[in-house]
């Protein structure tokens, strides 16, 4: 059986489908959603259209706000999500733990040590308990690697107090726990022009800084690369800041080990979360904007 339509069918569904688009649109402002999701350009996605591009990539980065309590929900359940779409095949790392720790975390992961001494032990990050602790004990609980992939604090410090030259003097041992030596660092990057610019208007003019920062982001990424495009998936959490507009630890991680496919996610706060500011397209494949009057954990 065949169906005739009027001849101005055509505008009455177009009319149709807008008022339904309007309701639809009506109905997520009038909701009070802890976070949406947009891609790079600023359209609104589900969050399965981000697993589905981050399953098949070979390093995700998730720049998280350190205080944000949604960025660490978020954190966990892209892990578990990813977990069983890897089958299991996944390896987790983080900023918030250091190279010189890997030993004491390998440690506690396999159950050689208890949960009191590795948490007095790993100069861990005062939030660690209601925001990392999740992260790592879903590892501990499904046997996945977990890569302490930052460099020791002490080091950064010294890069920020006498340049790179300063670390020349180390020795080997202490050479392991940070990137391989001489650092390859561009001051014209942006994340580092744009930091020592921010500093020079607070009255912080010190040179050194992006540098700290460039030896940390280097070492992340030499730890990275270690582990990446060998058939699991590494899931990396860190600052926004080192993986913002695919640089920082994107940008050494490209020149240690090109040709991976890496997917980035970022979090940013906004007071009105319906539409993406101007300013935060771009800063990643996939931006988590939360609002900015969300309670936080420090």
């Amino acid at each position: 059986m065949r169906f005739f339509y009027p001849k101005d069918f055509k505008p009455m569904k177009k009319l149709f489908l807008g008022f339904v688009f309007l309701l639809v649109l009506t109905a997520f402002k009038n909701d009070k959603p802890a976070y949406r999701l947009y891609n790079a350009k600023g359209k609104m996605v589900k969050y399965q259209r981000m697993i589905n591009a981050a399953k098949n990539a070979d390093v995700v980065f998730f720049g998280e706000q350190h205080n944000n309590p949604i960025a660490h929900w978020l954190e966990l359940q892209i892990t578990k999500d990813l977990y069983k779409a890897r089958n299991g095949n996944i390896i987790e790392g983080a900023e918030m733990f250091e190279r010189d720790n890997q030993l004491i975390l390998d440690e506690y992961l396999k159950g050689e040590i208890t949960r009191k001494y590795f948490e007095e032990e790993a100069r861990l990050w005062p939030n660690y308990k209601t925001d990392y602790k999740p992260l790592l004990e879903f590892a501990k609980k499904h046997h996945i690697p977990f890569v302490a992939t930052n460099v020791p604090r002490r080091y950064a410090n010294i890069v920020y107090k006498h340049g790179f030259k300063a670390l020349d003097t180390l020795t080997a041992e202490a050479k392991t726990y940070m990137a391989p030596l001489p650092v390859l660092y561009d001051p014209t990057v942006k994340c580092y022009k744009d930091m020592l610019a921010m500093m020079k208007q607070m009255g912080h003019d010190n040179p050194n800084l992006p540098k700290a920062q460039a030896l940390k982001d280097a070492t992340m990424a030499a730890s990275i690369a270690q582990y990446a495009g060998k058939g699991k998936l590494f899931v990396h959490y860190e600052g926004a800041y080192h993986s913002d507009h695919h640089q920082g630890i994107i940008w050494y991680l490209n020149r240690y080990k090109p040709g991976l496919k890496i997917v980035t996610i970022s979090t940013v706060e906004q007071k009105d979360i319906d539409t993406l500011n101007e300013k935060n397209k771009n800063l990643a494949d996939f931006i988590v904007v939360v609002p900015d009057d969300m309670t936080t954990t420090y």
